[in-house]
């Protein structure tokens, strides 16, 4: 029996096909550039400031609202702030949220559609009836009257998007169970007397690797676009911190006075990022395509 588990479990051909799809992803110039957006992006928030030190914390009225020069290369703000310095800063706030958030968001999705798709029955009706009914009210809605009600910090945050992100992730992963749970090697599983967690964890899971990556790149890109949101409208994290969408609410009414440097930047900053994991999850989404392989 054991052989013929050997025999009906996929091994060897999972690993050819993850090699399949990384040739296929580095032929996508679109994915590869925005994989080297995303990397760049991370060096400049999080290695950035060790190389180029700015104080953000404190105000220094001498130095308000100063052009891009030799000393400050994207000018201050209104509050004597490096620019530069203060794009790194929200960088990091916003990356660790939309990375963190994305994640959370697709490991509650998995575990709620992987559930779902392989239980079935009533179980199945009721618990894809709560994502129906949750999918039903706009994410951002939800945040803003969380955001409303307590003054949210970057964990706060990061809990709240992914508690309201976790929706779609799971309809695709039960989508991929209900095809994998019918599948030879997971029969013989359940025939030899493993159990469901045991199904689900050694077969479904890791079958549906491609299903998860793919939803966690757009769940990444779309936890960056809510927290934009709702810092620009002012709900987001309080000062001495900040993130891209708060400089932007901050900038706004200075850009009308021509202080471009105070708009610009985060704006180009908050567009390159979610397009970038926008295009690295379409380049995943091709290269496991397997209706694409030839």
């Amino acid at each position: 029996m054991s052989a013929v588990l050997q025999s009906t479990t996929p091994t060897a051909e999972p690993v050819a096909n993850y090699r399949l799809s990384l040739r296929r992803f580095t032929r996508n110039k679109l994915a590869v550039a925005g994989l080297v957006v995303v990397v760049v992006f991370l060096l400049f928030c999080f290695v950035g400031p060790l190389l180029y030190s700015t104080d953000q914390t404190h105000t220094d009225l001498h130095q308000v609202n100063l052009a891009p020069g030799g000393a400050h290369w994207l000018g201050t703000d209104a509050v004597g702030h490096d620019e530069v310095g203060r794009l790194m800063f929200g960088g990091q706030v916003s990356l660790l949220v939309g990375l963190a958030a994305g994640v959370l968001a697709t490991v509650i999705g998995t575990l709620w559609g992987a559930t779902a798709g392989y239980v079935g029955g009533w179980a199945d009706a009721v618990m894809m009836r709560v994502v129906d009914a949750g999918i039903a009210i706009p994410a951002l809605f939800i945040l803003l009257v969380v955001s409303a009600i307590t003054t949210p910090d970057t964990l706060g945050l990061i809990l709240v998007l992914g508690l309201v992100s976790w929706l779609v992730p799971s309809r695709l992963v039960r989508a991929e169970t209900l095809t994998l749970k019918s599948r030879d090697y997971v029969l013989t599983l359940r025939a030899t007397g493993g159990t469901h967690g045991r199904a689900i964890a050694r077969h479904i899971l890791p079958n549906s690797v491609s299903t998860i990556v793919v939803a966690a790149t757009f769940q990444v890109a779309d936890a960056i676009l809510l927290v934009a949101y709702v810092s620009y409208l002012g709900l987001g994290v309080q000062p001495p911190k900040t993130d891209w969408g708060g400089m932007l609410s901050a900038g706004l009414t200075a850009a009308y006075s021509g202080r471009w440097w105070l708009i610009v930047p985060p704006g180009l900053a908050i567009i390159l990022v979610v397009c970038a994991f926008n295009a690295i999850g379409d380049g995943l989404r091709d290269a496991f395509d397997v209706r694409g392989r030839g």
